[in-house]
């Protein structure tokens, strides 16, 4: 049936078993009610997708925004990105050091300039000229939800997101990361790369989470899209099937997508993925492992 608006939010595709996540799910199922209050209110794809993706940033509980883990000399920087469907605008940061919400940062890139994405010092004084909440002491405001030793060749990953589709029809995905524990400095994932973590338009919307290496390599988001498009797959056939192509590779993770019908699909090739969806016919669905 399909469905006036969907909506799905990611944690990221890191559970282990040996953890439980009651927490988290808890604040998942509560942030998913508020999107689905917006979205039954009238709000806009692009506006949900930022406050779903914003309150996952700011609780602390997943690798993303204030629950962040330090890159390898011990510096938050930070990951996100937004995507407009129904115009195909979006706006990235990369590498961002000191702002509270980095996808609020992405969408001023999209709303404001004419890039796309803007990385390290420059996303910073762009995000200082914008006036944006930036953190004063990192060492005080991070909770890193993951922190523990990585071993060599080792991608430990955590990634929040978000798609939604609105009651007009129109699709946004946003996505935020604080990108691989004890990370390189300077390295970037899929989640800023347009078409590999993040993807809109008036198919689909998609966020990814997982092993970014992977995931650039297989384009994946894109690919979901492409699959739709060129195959004339399903949603659900063409999400596993992107998400395969990655596999193939190594790697793992998972996504969320929502169609143009209201279809939604959370395939992961990873041990859990923190995920809930909600729909306007009722659906209510909040889980990490299958």
């Amino acid at each position: 049936m399909a469905q006036t608006w969907a909506m799905a939010l990611h944690g990221g595709a890191g559970p282990v078993r040996s953890k439980t996540y009651e927490r988290e799910e808890a604040h998942m199922r509560a942030v998913l009610e508020e999107g689905a209050a917006m979205l039954e209110g009238g709000a806009a794809a692009l506006d949900v997708a930022t406050a779903m993706v914003k309150a996952l940033e700011a609780c602390g509980f997943h690798i993303a925004g204030k629950g962040a883990s330090p890159n390898a000399d011990g510096v938050w920087e930070l990951d996100a990105a937004i995507m407009d469907g129904a115009t195909r605008k979006a706006g990235a940061v990369a590498a961002l050091v000191g702002f509270e919400s980095p996808v609020d940062v992405a969408r001023a890139v999209m709303e404001n300039t004419p890039h796309v994405l803007l990385a390290g010092a420059g996303a910073a004084a762009f995000a200082d000229k914008q006036g944006l909440k930036r953190v004063e002491d990192a060492h005080a405001y991070y909770t890193p939800a993951a922190s523990r030793a990585v071993k060599p060749g080792e991608l430990a990953h955590g990634t929040v997101g978000a798609v939604i589709k609105d009651r007009a029809g129109r699709l946004a995905a946003a996505t935020s990361t604080g990108g691989l524990l004890n990370k390189m400095p300077g390295r970037i994932g899929d989640t800023p790369l347009i078409g590999a973590g993040t993807w809109a338009d008036t198919r689909c919307a998609v966020s990814c989470t997982g092993q970014g290496e992977l995931f650039i390599r297989a384009n994946v988001a894109a690919d979901v899209t492409a699959r739709i498009l060129y195959a004339r797959q399903s949603l659900h056939a063409a999400a596993a099937g992107a998400l395969a192509d990655m596999a193939a590779l190594g790697g793992d993770g998972g996504l969320i997508a929502v169609g143009a019908d209201g279809e939604v699909a959370t395939p992961f090739v990873s041990e859990g993925m923190k995920r809930a969806i909600a729909t306007a016919s009722g659906v209510r669905d909040v889980r990490t492992f299958r």
